[in-house]
């Protein structure tokens, strides 16, 4: 049986926003976001290399904008970045109210994840290759993002 294929598909979570997620103004904590972002990017990061993973870092994390008690955080996250043992995940958070359901950008950042074997031993991690654009230039984001925190 052969190793199954990485996947980049995203990852969304969709988590409503309550009272105690929020501060004194009615918005999310920041603290809340960053762990639904931290989540989103780990599934993304194990559905990508079919492994498990734990958080190496954050970086360029830039809040937009709130999201308000009652409303729904979308958190999308996807592989944009592989080295020998961590991949990078961005990660972009909107809010929808649940009447209209539009995105309003609200986070994003970038999310480094490091491959964990059950003894605690890093692992390798898939490659890949960005084809378009748009991928590249991710890459090229987290690819220097990785090197700053080395």
């Amino acid at each position: 049986m052969s190793a199954p294929l990485p996947d980049r598909a995203p990852v969304v979570l969709l988590e409503e926003i309550f009272p105690g997620d929020t501060n004194p103004y009615g918005t999310a904590f920041g603290g809340r976001i960053l762990a639904l972002m931290d989540r989103a990017a780990g599934l993304a990061a194990s559905r990508f290399a079919h492994a498990h993973f734990v958080t190496a870092s954050m970086d360029a994390v830039r809040f937009e904008g709130p999201v308000r008690q009652g409303e729904i955080a979308e958190v999308s996250a996807r592989v944009v970045y592989a080295s020998r043992r961590t991949v990078g995940v961005e990660a972009t958070v909107s809010a929808m109210d649940k009447t209209r359901w539009a995105r309003r950008p609200c986070c994003r950042g970038l999310v480094f994840m490091v491959s964990m074997s059950e003894a605690g031993e890093t692992l390798p991690v898939p490659s890949f290759r960005p084809e378009t654009e748009e991928e590249q230039a991710a890459w090229a984001r987290a690819e220097a993002a990785h090197r700053r925190l080395r």
